[in-house]
């Protein structure tokens, strides 16, 4: 490969951006000029999805307009439901399922068909609702396939309150949704990743805003991008189920040539700051229950390889048994992801076709030359 050539577009800068920014060596992630402890310890999802949206902390009039804006596009068309229960029927993949869900509400949106693609006020009421929709899409999926019927959204909860309300048919205590509700402002942004890229990319032709989130669903539903953290909960209950020691199951595993889930980041050199404030909260709820086995198993492993490999866990190692702990099927951890960063992916969706430019990469030929081959007709092959 040689010098000029950047693979996976690493390092290469393609976007001004004033939505978030990440220091990978010092582990700091800040979004719009707040950093990521701030905001997880005393902003709401909603307040987050306003500051990216619209550049500032929203005062309380503010988000009270914003969050009964939201609430008013909760709802999900029959139809749409409809072709949910289908794909929960047939068992299809959950990311699959959401990325069709998302792709068919353009359909019954009440966006005007003659507005301009860059028009900065339909597209953000357009990425509204398809914020708002997403949370009634994965608790309707995930309740038809384990032989329930949806849940209507709630216009007393908030956002995160209501989602775990419609996934479980009864309201979370004050602890579950302030954990869940960290969780969506940690996850909400995070750079030009690839999900981001694809949802920018797809923007750049001047398409529409359901288009660039399906394309976002699409590119998350990759198991580099998005499912690390359910890979991590499959993992820690192995470890359980083989009722092995975490030290020795990770020392074996390694022996054996296999990649512990949740280590390392394409951007972070030290530990994400993500995992420092889900550990704590991991913590939490395990003291809270009486029990803190996920807890102290992925301590265990992380410390081991820090010290042995230096690697840091990332995000979705203490997402995992975040999550678990709360009673969240451990299959649509990567939709809930695409729940929160769906407001990154619109953030960023509308900062770009601000200055819009078309993305049109180019690849360096390396087949054979005119005069290596000579064409010979069909019926002489």
């Amino acid at each position: 490969m040689s010098d000029d050539l950047k693979k996976g577009l690493e390092g290469v800068i393609v976007a001004e951006s004033e939505l978030s920014v990440i220091d990978g060596d010092a582990g700091k992630l800040v979004y719009r000029g707040y950093t990521i402890e701030d905001l997880a310890k005393g902003a709401s999802y909603e307040e987050v999805l306003y500051l990216l949206w619209h550049g500032h902390l929203p005062n309380r009039d503010e988000l009270s307009e914003f969050k009964q804006a939201m609430v008013a596009a909760r709802d999900v068309d029959d139809d749409v439901i409809s072709t949910v229960r289908q794909l929960a029927e047939a068992d299809e993949d959950p990311m699959a399922a959401l990325r069709t869900a998302v792709s068919m509400l353009s359909a019954f949106d009440p966006a005007p068909e003659d507005a301009e693609p860059t028009d900065e006020t339909v597209n953000l009421e357009t990425g509204r609702r398809i914020t708002a929709k997403i949370p009634t899409i994965i608790a309707a999926f995930t309740r038809i396939r384990d032989g329930k019927e949806p849940v209507e959204p709630r216009n007393d909860l908030d956002h995160a309150a209501n989602f775990l309300y419609m996934l479980n048919g009864e309201e979370p205590d004050d602890v579950l949704a302030d954990v869940f509700d960290q969780a969506l402002v940690l996850h909400a942004d995070h750079g030009l990743n690839a999900s981001t890229f694809s949802a920018i990319t797809t923007a750049s032709t001047l398409s529409d805003v359901h288009s660039a989130v399906t394309s976002a669903i699409g590119t998350l539903k990759g198991p580099l991008h998005g499912g690390a953290n359910q890979d991590v909960m499959e993992m820690l209950k192995e470890v359980d189920d083989a009722e092995s020691d975490p030290l020795d199951w990770v020392k074996n595993a390694l022996d054996e040539g296999r990649r512990v889930s949740g280590f390392g980041h394409r951007v972070y050199n030290v530990k994400d700051p993500r995992a420092k404030i889900l550990g704590e909260r991991s913590k939490e709820l395990g003291e809270a229950a009486g029990t803190l086995k996920w807890y102290e198993m992925s301590t265990t492993i992380e410390d081991y390889l820090m010290e042995e490999k230096g690697l840091a866990p990332n995000v979705d190692f203490y997402s995992a048994s975040t999550y678990y702990q709360m009673g969240i099927p451990i299959d649509i951890y990567t939709p809930i992801f695409a729940m929160s960063r769906v407001g990154g992916w619109v953030a960023h969706v509308f900062e770009y076709i601000e200055d819009n430019r078309l993305i049109r990469p180019r690849a360096r030929y390396v087949g054979k030359n005119t005069d290596e081959t000579e064409f010979v007709p069909l019926d002489e092959r």
